[in-house]
């Protein structure tokens, strides 16, 4: 019979000093290592090698000391001691962390993680918040520190700033702050740690993970198409951490998705984005996820009496090409929305030239068609209950011997007499034609057309918001509505008869494409008024927002490239339309 012999009070204090000791020595080189990056574990260590080195020798003579010291008693008395390893495993450096931190309104205040956040935090036995005060991070909006080696799966932390707790709907600025917050530190967290090479970015859902998802995923994104394949830089792999919302997380993918893939179609430059490799783009985009798609030639065209679409054509050599999408998303959703998009792969202004300075960002004169095949993909790809008709009339508008002259007379569809008293004026007339076609031929219940029409709604908007003229009360409330929950912003311009008669009052045609006086952007909603007589109709006017992004603002998006601008807002309208019970339903669970 084994007798257990048990240690007496002095033993066991002794040895509790003992492991206290090695506990201390332990947490230093812990600690010195934890606080070194990913980049230095690279070279040598100067001093932790040899502090491990010492405190496991230490150990193992307290261990030996106490053995033989306390004897069997002092067996299971001596924890053991952590192993901190100094190697990374081996994709650790490559995976990276977005974690929120709400705004201290008051610099005495506790910093405020969020749910996420505080969860993580507390995996760490509270070393993030420590970090947080050493480092003095605030949470002021799109401020962001990266931290290195707190967590043994993850090697970058990146901390972001959220703005002030519980944001809401500014009736000012006519945005959903809160929304717009998530997708800001989202975006400039993913962006950060991409540029750190982290290749697998796992990203706090921060209340909203629709919203992250879209700010992660428009800024980790970038135009690479013509870099060669050694110098493209990879794009990072989202993931939500830590949280069950998978299904809101990915709706906001799907419009990130297809943001990105406007944004490419319209950065593309015009010797490869020309009509018939948009059409090709187009195909490849929309056909996988059940859209059909019809490539119209300029036989048909001509067949249509498409006269406008094909005077601006002629100018080029490349071919004209008309699209025709249909989405059958509803049976019984009856009579389709239409979706017209100005389709110019390049405008130089025809004989009416462009300042050759500004001439290349007119690559993205087709950024409007860019976002009605971006815009029919995502409702598609979340199966929208709604029938959609896109159409996309494709051409170049280049000087030749060939062009449209200014003084020529053209005959639309609807047999109204057009004078071209300008060429650069030219998106107005191939949308006269798209016009008239799809009002006959689907008899649409609405009528949207996305162009950058005018440089006159750059003077006025900027890239704050497009510029919206409607005749429909509703159909304005509800975009407005969707650009301040997409945080891609609306503004309505008057479509008065005063702009009206600027382009009707002339003896010798019905309408003229330039108009006379000030208001380019009004005159143009007015030309286009004339061939919707009776049905609801929007005009967006992007010019400001759908081509290159100067300056600041919107963070998530990358300065000097197209943005892909306002498809995520297109997306929400068309969502509110067809799923008025669902927006209902989510209003009130937000408000309880």
């Amino acid at each position: 019979m084994v007798v257990k012999e048990e240690p007496t009070q002095a033993q066991k204090h002794q040895s509790n000093q003992l492991a206290r000791l090695v506990n201390s020595a332990f947490s230093y080189c812990s600690v010195t290592f934890c606080r070194r990056s990913v980049k230095d574990l690279e070279r040598p260590l100067p001093v932790s090698p040899v502090l491990s080195a010492v405190s496991q020798q230490l150990s193992r003579m307290l261990s030996i000391f106490a053995r033989r010291c306390l004897g069997t008693a002092g067996r299971g008395l001596i924890p053991r001691a952590c192993q901190y390893s100094t190697q990374i495993g081996e994709n650790r450096a490559d995976k990276g962390l977005v974690l929120g931190l709400y705004e201290q309104e008051i610099d005495t205040e506790e910093p405020r993680l969020s749910p996420t956040a505080i969860h993580f935090d507390a995996k760490t036995d509270g070393q993030l918040l420590n970090l947080i005060k050493e480092c003095n991070l605030k949470g002021k909006l799109g401020s962001v520190k990266v931290f290195n080696n707190l967590d043994p799966e993850i090697g970058s932390i990146a901390i972001v700033g959220l703005g002030i707790e519980g944001a809401g709907y500014n009736e000012l600025e006519m945005i959903d702050e809160g929304l717009e917050n998530v997708r800001v530190a989202a975006g400039v967290g993913a962006k950060t740690l991409a540029n750190e090479g982290c290749t697998q970015i796992y990203v706090d859902p921060m209340d909203y993970p629709e919203q992250a998802a879209e700010g992660s995923g428009l800024a980790t994104w970038r135009y690479q198409a013509n870099k060669t394949k050694k110098d493209r830089k990879p794009i990072p792999k989202l993931d939500l951490y830590d949280s069950a919302e998978v299904d809101a997380w990915t709706r906001g993918l799907f419009k990130a998705d297809a943001q990105n893939l406007a944004r490419s179609l319209a950065d593309g430059p015009g010797n490869q984005i020309t009509p018939t490799s948009f059409a090709q783009a187009a195909v490849d985009a929309l056909c996988p996820c059940g859209v059909n798609i019809e490539v119209r030639n300029k036989d048909w065209a001509e067949a249509k009496s498409m006269s406008c679409f094909l005077s601006v054509a002629r100018s080029s050599c490349e071919p004209p090409i008309f699209l025709e999408i249909s989405y059958c998303g509803d049976d019984k959703a009856g009579r389709p929305i239409m979706l017209a998009g100005k389709g110019m792969t390049f405008n130089s202004g025809g004989l009416c030239l462009k300042n050759p300075e500004d001439m290349a960002k007119y690559r993205a004169s087709m950024a409007g068609a860019a976002t009605v095949v971006a815009t029919i993909r995502a409702a598609a790809a979340l199966s929208l209950p709604v029938n959609l008709v896109g159409l996309i009339p494709l051409c170049e508008n280049m000087p030749s011997g060939m062009a449209f002259k200014p003084g020529d007379v053209i005959t639309a569809m609807n047999g109204k007499t057009v004078a071209v008293h300008d060429t650069n004026n030219a998106g107005r007339l191939m949308l006269a034609d798209a016009f008239v076609y799809g009002q006959t031929t689907f008899k649409p219940k609405i009528v949207v057309d996305v162009a950058t029409l005018s440089d006159g709604i750059v003077h006025a908007l900027g890239g704050a918001a497009s510029g919206v003229f409607s005749n429909s009360d509703f159909l304005w409330s509800q975009l407005q509505k969707a650009g301040a929950i997409s945080g891609d912003r609306c503004w309505r311009m008057p479509l008065w008869q005063y702009y009206s008669h600027k382009v009707t009052e002339y003896s010798n045609v019905d309408i003229s494409n330039a108009g006379r006086g000030k208001g380019s952007a009004c005159l143009g909603a007015a030309f286009l008024k004339e061939f919707v007589p009776c049905v609801d109709w929007v005009h967006m006017d992007i010019t400001g927002v759908g081509m290159l992004k100067r300056g600041a603002g919107i963070p998530y998006l990358a300065n000097d490239r197209m943005t892909g601008r306002p498809t995520r807002t297109l997306i929400q309208f068309l969502y509110q339309l067809a799923c008025p019970e669902q927006q209902k339903q989510r209003l009130m669970e937000k408000k309880a």
